[in-house]
Order: structure tokens, then sequence, then C-alpha cells
């Protein structure tokens, strides 16, 4: 299966990315299927990071090849969104140090409009049960996290490129 990173340089070694705020599925090397998603997230990075540093970044998509059928691994998968989906993506969201131990968790990322329903029921604002009614109706992009040094062993580095404009 070919997946996807978006960033701004070229990955041939993937490496778990830690940082001080939680992720959907906890600390990883975050990749997807949809290719545009990637684009769109290397084209965000470089703006954002080119901003930060004051110089222009190149918008950079990597691509691998996943040997999915690694038995010795363990995986979640989560094809739609779910209870258990919200409650995972709220937990590695807002305890850093909390740990889910599979090696690669796969599911629906939680960004724009889905992490601004997330927020409001991490506030008490509104319910779970509707939370996932309401994330029906949404258009959720897909999301692979490698979460451990044995998973990104099952990743294999094919090219990258930049994309112009």
């Amino acid at each position: 299966m070919i997946l996807y990173h978006g960033t701004t340089v070229e990955i041939k070694a993937p490496c778990i990315i830690r940082s001080e705020i939680g992720r959907d599925f906890g600390f990883g090397f975050y990749t997807t299927d949809i290719k545009a998603q990637a684009e769109r997230w290397a084209m965000r990075r470089a703006k954002v990071e080119g901003r930060i540093k004051n110089v222009k970044l190149d918008a950079v998509v990597n691509i691998y090849e996943w040997e999915r059928t690694a038995e010795a691994l363990s995986m979640l998968s989560f094809p739609e969104p779910s209870i258990e989906w919200l409650e995972m993506v709220m937990r590695c969201r807002s305890d850093i140090n909390w740990r889910h131990g599979f090696d690669i968790v796969e599911g629906k990322i939680a960004n724009d409009n889905v992490g601004e329903t997330i927020s409001f029921v991490m506030q008490g604002i509104m319910r779970k049960e509707d939370a996932v009614e309401r994330l029906k109706f949404e258009k959720i992009n897909n999301q692979i996290a490698f979460c451990t040094e044995r998973a990104l062993e099952t990743l294999t580095f094919v090219d990258s490129y930049i994309i112009k404009g």
C-alpha cells in the first residue's frame, strides 16, 4: 500500500515524532493514503514553519510503501468515527504521557470541524454520542500513525517530491 507524509524535508528514515502537544493517536509518524491530503499538509507546514523561521521552505511529500501484513504488530483500526475513536483521540490529545500500547493506529483525522467537535466534547459542551452522530456528516480524511520503532520497520521509502507553486 502506498502512503504519504507531507512536511518540509525529505524523510528517508522515518522516526517517531514527539512534541509537547497531544496528537490524535499519540506520538508517532503520521501518514495518509490520500495524496491530496499530504500535499495540503506539506503546503501548510511550509507556510507556517517558513513564517516562524522567516524563510521560504519547500512543501515536500514523502512516499512510502507499507507492508501491511506484519502479523507480529498490534494494530487498531477505526474505519469510521465512533465512541472508542473519540475517546482515544481525547485521551491522546489531553495527556501526552498516556500510551495506548498499539504499534499502528489507523483512523480518521481530527482536524478543522472535526477538531472543533472534539473540543466541544472535551469542554463538556457536547455529549460523546452527539459528537459521533454529528461527525457522520463530515468528510473526514484518513491517517495511519506508526507509534513504535517496530511499526516503522514496515515502511519503505520510495520517493519524495516538492510541490510547485
